[in-house]
């Protein structure tokens, strides 16, 4: 997990945990495919009813592991405070700078049965993006360049509170990497005992199958898009489609 070449894309999050159960499908399945991928934490989690720093930092690098990324940091923002503003801004954005990723992912939706740091850092993402990019600030960003990120991705979380209707939405196939997902999760053996790891993993498998459903996927985690996808390509772009069970018009029962 060298910190020092460039990113194609980097996944950010407020939380160690966060990363895995939302997108670990889709990091592992940009793994495969010969991508440099990364994955940031925003906080290291602590402090929680469960765990310790040293334990947290040990789980989040066996679950980067698993999933087989090239890069992964855990910034010292501070959880349950987590808030949008200059100082996460400038951090956030620094990481970006040094790693010039083209692509950054972040969670989306506000969850106010959960976490406020959820949304705040989708704010921070946001945020970010855009200050990696600014000229004649450098001394803000430890020196760093600044970089122009192409896309920003969203992850809308499935417990947001309100329904978002996005201009663009991707569904990415994780059926090869959903178990790869579940392990990395737990890593995380200080925050899900044998009776909170089955019910998270009961919300992993049913959101995959739902969202990847929607595609003709087994399994599937749900982007989306701030903007519409333009394509110069269509027939590409669509692919062959796979259709769900009872059966196949191309390959009907005989």
């Amino acid at each position: 997990m060298a910190d020092s070449q460039h990113l194609d894309i980097l996944f950010t999050a407020p939380h160690p945990d966060d990363l895995e159960i939302g997108m670990g499908g889709a990091i592992a399945k940009l793994v495969d495919l010969g991508y440099r991928v990364g994955m940031l934490h925003m906080t290291t989690g602590e402090p929680t009813p469960r765990g310790t720093l040293e334990t947290r930092t040990a789980e989040s690098k066996a679950a980067a592991e698993v999933l087989g990324v090239h890069f992964c940091e855990t910034l010292d923002l501070p959880n349950r405070e987590l808030m949008d503003g200059p100082p996460a801004r400038y951090k956030v954005a620094t990481v970006i700078r040094r790693h010039k990723p083209r692509i950054l992912v972040g969670m989306a939706g506000r969850t106010p049965a959960a976490s406020p740091d959820h949304y705040q850092a989708q704010l921070i993402t946001e945020a970010s993006r855009f200050y990696s990019q600014l000229t004649k600030w450098d001394d803000r960003f430890d020196g760093t360049e600044p970089h122009r990120v192409d896309h920003l991705v969203y992850r809308p979380v499935p417990i947001a509170a309100e329904v978002h209707q996005y201009h663009s939405t991707f569904v990415v196939d994780i059926s090869d990497t959903i178990e790869r997902k579940i392990e990395a999760v737990k890593c995380y053996k200080s925050q899900f005992d044998e009776t909170r790891i089955e019910r998270v993993i009961n919300y992993i498998r049913g959101n995959a199958i739902a969202e990847g459903g929607r595609a003709g996927h087994a399994y599937g985690e749900l982007y989306a898009l701030p903007r519409v996808i333009g394509v110069s390509d269509m027939v590409a772009m669509l692919g062959d489609w796979k259709i769900p069970p009872p059966f196949d018009p191309k390959n009907p029962p005989k």
